[in-house]
């Protein structure tokens, strides 16, 4: 197999396995919800869904873009392909500030509150 195949190959396994975390993120969500259900009310399930299904937006979304730079970059790098690659980078950047602002409640480059501190630390 020559150079281009397998690096084709490698962005096509790394796309394949960001769409398997979309996935089985969902799936694991919507088990979590149902079991929150019996525990908490539907409300705060509702928000614990939210947050769960966030995280796992934000992990195939990172794992896609490296499958599209790795397609983009390391196969045909010419003009065209990459600004379709700084556009598509932009748009899963902005989805994914928005992402974590949803789910953590603060924008990346926010520091956490100590409570959130403490909770990371095991306090």
């Amino acid at each position: 197999m020559n150079e281009a195949g397998l690096v084709a190959g490698a962005a096509h396994l790394v796309e394949v396995a960001g769409v398997a975390v979309l996935l089985l993120g969902a799936m694991l969500a919507a088990a979590v919800f149902v079991r929150r259900l019996y525990s908490e009310d539907f409300h705060r399930a509702y928000h614990g869904l939210r947050a769960d299904l966030g995280r796992a937006i934000l992990l195939g979304l990172e794992l896609l873009v490296i499958a599209d730079i790795i397609g983009t970059v390391a196969i045909e790098p010419n003009l065209h392909n990459l600004a379709v690659l700084a556009v598509i980078v932009i748009i899963r950047t902005f989805l994914s500030f928005t992402l974590e602002l949803e789910v953590s409640g603060r924008w990346p480059w926010q520091q956490a509150g100590k409570s959130e501190n403490r909770h990371a630390a095991g306090i």
